[in-house]
């Protein structure tokens, strides 16, 4: 097998895919043994010493980083906080992912990623830490993941530069606080590459069947966005595994197996189990998971063909322009993805093209080249998707990218600085700080209010040490490891400045974003839980600007408008559906009362935008005091349109709140004909008046709109503070 570094830094026995054998003690020596946590701290016998301590001191700053200011979230994503909730109190809800521990609908997701918050609920009650702390761990353990993968092959300095540049992308710092399914999405697919790696250095079928079983546990944390980066692995596999053609497709089918089985056996479980007693698929227009995966989760996601979401995307092609923003190649670097992920990333196509140049006369088994191909295909798969996909795409699915751009980084600049005596590994070492710098101060440049001394200081530092990068090969050691140091700095100042800005900020709601204030375009701030495709809500005024900034997604005018709306506002400034208390959308900043989403508000439901389709309602003591009454009594306290909307009063009142069509209110869950029964059986005690999109926008289902008709003619209504409730167990008659 065929290696390209530096014989001082990698042995042998590594070369193999294991650590060097010690050599023998002499005649009547005995080796002192270590204790564990000598083991532990020292790490490799045959590592510097300082390579385990700085290990350590990564994932340590790592979890304090993110740890930071961590309840300022309150509930982050009340819909999932709802849904931990509830599996926390209900095994059979804890199964199935369901919104409320009545079950009467789940998440418009496979439950994997609210498992381990669950059992941290269970455990130390339900708090904002018990929700987040899960989610650190989950970004220091990819950390951990990305690091362990590159020092494999290259140098512990690699694994450490690679291991930064994840813990400080501001998309990375938002997703690992936030609990959404993408934080263990990423350290999935990060630990799927690692095993691959593993595999492709001896051949062995184990690893690559824990590859198979880590992405298909990550399908069932985000179901096919799991599959992304198969072709890249499948193939680099294929190709460059050090055993026969024949062995390698057995391999490749086995591991094709283990995806099956082990994403495969929760769907089996759910498709078999009779409808009647489990909780409706949230998502799917017929209760069905299979249909939820491959049509709303699945491939409308690519084509904006989404049944019972609130609007689709771009057409096909470059530049398309859509609902869910502009698609087209550079779609990762434009005004409102820029600034959550793409700092590296022209510094990290420039490494990989140059890793894959330095290796390009090694061996078809080469282990280094291999690495490059995996780490670097799940990069390039991963982003051309994202670029090209018409249907709901927000800004924080960029944190996928993060672990693969964070390896492209460590394992390029570990392998231009061993050949920087070579003019072409220098000048491309060069030419990735450069790029690095340059970029830098252009997403800076796009918020001038924030940090505006520090862009000169980020291209002038990268311009310095790319200049002395070039002559690294020929500059002594400490002048040269004083260049790329400076490089370093230069790189990685500006997305760290993000990163900070993201962690002193809380982040609620549906829709967030990383980084300062304006940010984002679509965004409109810390959370930025604007309006897709530019532009704020209705009621809410001017947009942030930028393509599409208007009311509505893409930029559109709210329906029946009859004209452009130039503040973004629907007709009399109302929200669909009902009001939205002071008519505004989330800004996906955190409610500054904590987690109990009172606000100090003697009265109900207030603030929830589109009608609580993204961040649900403030609900008051009041509101709350009614609610709990007699509470034993009933299944579900309320129902409530949309699932937000029923989240926030769950998660105020810790009792099961239904949820009305789902996530959109476009989920034909319950029927009128259901909603009828329930109600004579005595199992629902209030409908909380308002929530959802209205049939204007795609919003609520048929079944929705004609059992808030009914509600409203046949109960009495029941107002408290600013809230309207109907007492389901008081006909006017």
């Amino acid at each position: 097998m065929t290696t390209h570094y530096d014989p001082a830094v990698h042995t042998p026995a590594e070369d193999d895919g294991g650590p060097p054998p010690e050599a023998p003690a002499p005649p009547g020596h005995h080796r002192p043994r270590r204790s564990r946590f000598g083991r532990l701290w020292r790490g490799r016998p045959e590592d510097p010493r300082w390579v385990r301590p700085a290990f350590l001191a990564l994932l340590t700053a790592t979890a304090l980083l993110y740890l930071y200011n961590l309840d300022a979230s309150g509930w982050a994503n009340s819909f999932y906080s709802a849904a931990v909730q509830a599996g926390s109190q209900s095994w059979k809800a804890f199964f199935f992912g369901s919104l409320d521990a009545g079950n009467a609908i789940t998440v418009d997701k496979p439950p994997a990623a609210l498992w381990p918050m669950a059992l941290a609920v269970r455990i130390f009650g339900l708090s904002s830490w018990s929700i987040l702390v899960p989610e650190v761990l989950m970004g220091v353990g990819t950390v951990a993941v990305v690091y362990a993968a590159v020092r494999r092959r290259f140098s512990p300095a690699a694994g450490l530069i690679a291991g930064a540049v994840l813990a400080l992308t501001p998309v990375a710092a938002l997703m690992f606080r936030f609990n959404n399914p993408d934080a263990l999405l990423a350290l999935l697919m990060s630990l799927a590459c690692y095993l691959v790696v593993r595999a492709l250095e001896d051949g062995r079928t184990k690893w690559l069947v824990w590859a198979g079983v880590a992405i298909g546990f990550a399908f069932l944390a985000k179901t096919l966005q799991a599959f992304l980066i198969l072709p890249a692995l499948a193939l680099v596999y294929g190709v460059c595994a050090p055993v026969r053609l024949r062995k390698r497709l057995g391999q490749l089918a086995l591991a094709t197996a283990a995806i099956v089985v082990s994403g495969g056996w929760w769907v089996a479980v759910v498709e078999l189990w009779p409808a009647s007693s489990r909780p409706y698929v949230g998502g799917s227009q017929n209760n069905s998971f299979l249909e939820l995966t491959f049509g709303y989760n699945g491939l409308g996601r690519l084509n904006g063909e989404e049944t019972g979401s609130v609007g689709g995307g771009g057409g096909p092609g470059g530049g398309g322009g859509g609902q869910w923003g502009e698609t087209g190649w550079d779609r990762m670097f434009n005004s409102e993805i820029g600034g959550q992920i793409s700092w590296l990333l022209p510094a990290a196509l420039i490494l990989l093209v140059a890793g894959l140049l330095a290796t390009r006369r090694a061996a078809r088994t080469d282990a280094v080249r291999a690495s490059f191909l995996v780490w670097g295909g799940s990069l390039l798969m991963t982003a051309a998707v994202f670029s090209y996909m018409a249907g709901i795409f927000h800004q924080y699915y960029t944190v996928a990218l993060a672990p693969y751009l964070a390896a492209v980084v460590g394992m390029g600049a570990a392998t231009l600085w061993e050949r920087r005596e070579r003019i072409w590994a220098s000048l491309a070492l060069a030419a990735a700080v450069t790029a690095s710098a340059a970029w830098g101060y252009v997403l800076l440049d796009r918020t001038p209010d924030y940090l505006p001394w520090l862009r000169t200081p980020v291209l002038v530092g990268g311009l310095v040490a790319a200049l002395g990068l070039v002559f690294a090969g020929r500059l002594g050691r400490r002048t040269a490891l004083a260049a790329a140091g400076l490089g370093l700095v230069a790189s990685l100042a500006a997305p760290t400045a993000y990163t900070l800005s993201t962690l002193r900020e809380g982040h609620s709601g549906s829709i967030v974003t990383a980084g300062p204030s304006g940010a984002s375009m679509r965004g409109g701030g810390p959370g930025g839980g604007g309006f897709p495709g530019g532009g704020n809500a209705p009621g809410q005024g001017q947009g942030q600007g930028g393509p599409g900034a208007g009311g509505f997604p893409g930029g559109g005018t709210a329906p029946g408008t009859g004209g452009n709306n130039q503040n973004g506002q629907m007709p009399n400034g109302q929200m669909p559906n009902g009001q939205a208390p002071n008519g505004q959308m989330p800004n996906g900043r955190s409610n500054q009362n904590g987690p109990t989403g009172e606000g100090g508000r003697t009265g109900g439901a207030g603030g929830g935008g589109m009608g609580g389709l993204l961040n649900g309602a403030e609900v008051g003591s009041e509101a709350k005091k009614l609610l709990e009454a007699d509470a034993d009594s009933y299944t579900w306290v309320a129902a409530a349109i949309g699932s937000q909307n029923a989240a926030s009063y769950q998660l105020g009142t810790g009792e099961p709140v239904m949820a009305i069509g789902g996530f959109n209110g476009t989920d034909p869950s319950p029927t009128l004909a259901q909603f009828k029964k329930y109600v004579a059986d005595g199992r629902i005690h209030y409908f909380i008046a308002g929530g959802g999109m209205g049939g204007g926008m795609g919003g609520d289902s048929g079944a929705a709109s004609q059992i808030t008709s009914w509600v409203e003619a046949t109960f009495k209504e029941v107002t408290v503070g600013s809230a309207t409730f109907y007492d389901l167990t008081s006909p006017t008659d």
